[in-house]
């Protein structure tokens, strides 16, 4: 095997204080530990904490990356095309694209699971625009709702 770097580092560190974090309304956070711009595209990493009871997104899919689920702590619900399964800590979730799928928090415990994208779109933008559409009360009609996901390659099931 032969080593084709320069010599110089082969990495990049985020201290945890670094990390930008869109919240929302029912208290569920998504953390960005490596954004796609990080890992040139190549996934993006996100933390997902998601407060009991707080529910999550609608069924939906993706046509350009997929997207993986690692529990971290507590129990998610997790719906895979036709049904809903409970996964808990040390549960891993692969969705293909174009799979249908969902999350939600409805227990009574506080949860938390990475979220990994791949490859790595800029998916803290579409995190980013939701939380302050919630916090700023907008009501959006049905066609920016449907231009707000086409930018952000979620297709609501």
């Amino acid at each position: 095997m032969s080593y084709l770097g320069d010599g110089t580092d082969a990495f990049t560190a985020v201290g945890a204080d670094a990390v930008e974090t869109a919240r929302f309304g029912t208290g569920a956070a998504a953390r960005f530990v490596a954004p796609g711009s990080i890992a040139d595209g190549r996934y993006g990493l996100f933390r997902w904490d998601a407060p009991a009871g707080s529910g999550g997104p609608k069924a939906h899919f993706h046509r350009t990356f997929s997207e993986a689920f690692f529990i971290l702590a507590g129990e998610m619900e997790v719906y895979a095309g036709t049904t809903w399964r409970r996964a808990a800590a040390g549960d891993f979730l692969y969705v293909p694209e174009g799979g249908i799928h969902a999350f939600r928090n409805e227990s009574a415990e506080d949860a938390a699971m990475l979220i990994l994208f791949a490859p790595g779109p800029p998916r803290e933008r579409f995190f980013l625009e939701l939380a302050e559409i919630q916090a700023s009360g907008r009501t959006l009609t049905p066609k920016e709702w449907t231009d707000f996901y086409a930018r952000h390659d979620q297709v609501m099931a």
